[in-house]
């Protein structure tokens, strides 16, 4: 019997690597539903939220992106200043992140960091005591699967934002190497939005 259902769970596994590593579809479907569609900036303040780092020194792949995105909006001439959002507090990824906007030519007046939230939630909030007399418009940027959660966190905590993503799963998906780490990313983040959900942070 142990054997029978160890035997169904492997080729059910086996099933799921197969239908995500041979198709980009069904992970594009569940990235555009948790992006929504397009919608160009706004200008104002725009908002970035951090992700990962490699180390003290160096920021990870998603925050590189993040990063590499607010400096195209900004080049555009589209804001007026930029926050970035993120901790912890020892060697915040939101200080590494204006290294990097700061090396692209974005002067440094225009960015201001938060260094102390290590949560979406955590970024909203210490978003909304930096900005609560900055006037609108406001724009968060974020990852295209975690714009879902993050904008409704934010305008749970106060801040009217407008939803700024770039396609992060969405490009990944496209390469079969990457579409498993997308499938986990996609499954991960539906947890945490139902997390978000029972306790009433969006």
């Amino acid at each position: 019997m142990l054997a029978r259902s160890l035997l169904r769970a492997f080729a059910l596994l086996g099933l799921l690597l197969a239908v995500v590593t041979l198709s980009s579809y069904p992970l594009l479907v569940g990235t555009r539903l948790l992006s929504g569609p397009y919608v160009e900036p706004r200008g104002g303040t725009l908002i970035v939220l951090g992700a990962d780092q490699l180390d003290t020194y160096a920021i990870g792949v998603t925050s590189y992106w993040r990063s590499t995105y607010a400096t195209l909006l900004w080049r555009q001439g589209r804001f007026s200043s930029i926050l970035i959002c993120g901790g912890p507090p020892q060697a915040p990824v939101s200080s590494l992140m204006k290294q990097f906007l700061l090396s692209q030519g974005v002067p440094a007046a225009a960015v201001r960091i938060e260094t102390t939230s290590t949560s979406t939630r955590e970024n909203a909030l210490a978003a909304a005591g930096l900005l609560k007399n900055t006037p609108s418009p406001k724009t968060l940027l974020t990852s295209d699967y975690h714009l879902f959660r993050a904008v409704r966190v934010f305008r749970r905590a106060g801040l009217d934002v407008a939803p700024c993503f770039f396609p992060d799963a969405g490009k990944r998906a496209l390469h079969w190497q990457d579409r498993w780490r997308v499938f986990l990313d996609l499954a991960s983040e539906t947890v945490k939005i139902v997390w978000y959900k029972l306790h009433g942070w969006i």
